[in-house]
């Protein structure tokens, strides 16, 4: 019986750290000379995520979201990633600093 709990342990313990680090929802955002591509995000609420942000664009860009307390700026041709917190349903709107003149874009939680 010993060696039955045992053998259960030792699967329980390589098992939960897999389901621990399980895939995020991921979401994909083009930065391209100040224009976010698509404009707007629809996300889960309550759903911690991941965008992937990529500046396809010839200088450089930034991911910033004053009411997401998050900044990122990414040169030309890299592509890397944020992670956002579960998220309230609402909008919540990001920009590129290096570019005020053109449009926000936004996040949409449902």
């Amino acid at each position: 019986m010993k060696r039955l709990h045992l053998a259960w342990l030792i699967v329980a313990g390589t098992v939960a750290p897999l389901t621990a680090h399980a895939e995020l929802p991921s979401f994909e955002l083009t930065l391209r000379d100040g224009h976010f591509s698509p404009a707007l995000l629809e996300v889960p609420a309550g759903q911690r995520f991941k965008i992937v942000l990529k500046n396809v664009g010839q200088g450089p860009a930034e991911f910033e979201s004053t009411p997401l307390r998050v900044e990122k700026v990414l040169s030309p041709g890299v592509t890397t990633f944020v992670v956002i917190h579960p998220l309230r349903p609402g909008h919540y709107p990001f920009f590129d600093e290096f570019n005020p003149q053109l449009p926000e874009g936004g996040i949409l939680a449902k």
